[in-house]
């Protein structure tokens, strides 16, 4: 496996520059998601590591080597798309191999690493069938197996799962993460989805208009975004971000509370339910509150609120976040009730 180290990247498209002056490092043997919104710039840094894409100016360093000019061939990398693009008239077993019977691979190697990862996907039952026999899972489990038989040095994964419904995502996930433990390799995953950045992720990159927000483990960004938009991107349902002269705190231009620290405590602001969605463990509630406006409120799944029914609420002791007025983290502050106006 790999370390891959980003140095001074720029990617313009005539005027357009989609990425100024970016670095990062990705550890060796991490699983780092690359997760932003739509048109943030991360795909276009996955097609520049992978070689599919050429920087306007920096470095692309891949296990110490420069493979900035490198076709991507010669990267030691493999990419798994959004797509499966598997060949439908071939097996499983042969779409697995087909990169390798390219190379020129000895047959019995060949059939040996497909045999392997056919064991790591738990793709065994229908190394014989065709794709169109397959599940949408299945497939990108094929396309996933197609990357690993070639042994590379960092595996990128550009959205896998969007074309997924949500029962195939969540085992996809798992499949992914027990991927990542049994190869110990250096991965590389973009999305849109915070969720599966968390779920996947031990570093996760926050892109914003191209540039890198916030790096860092998953729950150090949970728990203290460094930018309003770190704040209200990381976590579901989002962080509330309100005027911070609403809630007592007038040094801040933004207040920041997750929707599971607000509590339902006697003299609290009034906050009147909207919506109410009940999801088992959880109750979400949608609320209008007195002098601040619109916030979500995340209770246990016992709580049985009705639409129009008012409660007192309260933020969690030491859980605000404030920030100034160029979205930057403030110091924690010293209280953090709620001041009724």
């Amino acid at each position: 496996m790999a370390e891959v180290r980003l140095e001074q990247i720029t990617k313009s498209f005539g005027a357009l520059t989609v990425l100024p002056d970016l670095n990062l490092t990705v550890p060796d043997g991490s699983f780092t998601v690359l997760v932003g919104p739509s048109g943030c710039g991360k795909s276009t840094l996955l097609r520049i590591i992978s070689g599919l894409e050429e920087p306007s100016s920096g470095a692309v360093m891949i296990g110490g080597q420069d493979v900035t000019l490198d076709e991507p061939s010669k990267r030691g990398i493999s990419m798994v798309f959004q797509s499966y693009a598997l060949y439908p008239h071939m097996t499983v077993a042969q779409n697995i191999d087909f990169g390798l019977r390219l190379a020129r691979m000895p047959a019995a190697e060949r059939q040996a690493r497909v045999t392997e990862a056919a064991r790591i996907l738990a793709l065994e039952p229908y190394l014989d069938r065709k794709p169109a026999q397959l599940s949408g899972g299945q497939r990108q489990r094929v396309a996933i197996g197609r990357s690993i038989v070639r042994q590379p040095k960092v595996f990128l994964f550009d959205e896998p799962l969007s074309n997924l419904d949500a029962a195939l995502r969540t085992q996809m996930r798992v499949k992914l993460a027990q991927l990542h433990q049994s190869l110990d390799a250096t991965m590389i995953y973009v999305t849109h989805d915070q969720v599966e950045a968390m779920t996947l992720a031990d570093q996760i990159v926050v892109m914003n208009a191209g540039r890198i927000e916030q790096v860092g483990a998953p729950m150090d960004l949970y728990d203290r975004p460094q930018t309003a938009f770190v704040a209200g991107f990381i976590g579901s349902p989002r962080m509330n971000l309100v005027p911070g002269a609403a809630i007592g705190q007038p040094h801040a231009e933004t207040a920041g509370i997750r929707p599971e620290h607000l509590l339902i405590h006697e003299g609290g602001r009034p906050a009147r339910a909207l919506v109410v969605e009940t999801l088992g463990a959880d109750t979400i509630v949608h609320a209008d509150v007195e002098g601040i406006g619109p916030m979500t409120i995340r209770l246990t799944g016992d709580n049985r609120l009705l639409a129009g029914e008012v409660i007192p609420i309260a933020p969690q002791p030491g859980q605000l976040h404030l920030f100034d007025a160029e979205g930057q983290r403030l110091p924690d502050p010293v209280a953090t009730t709620f001041q009724r106006t």
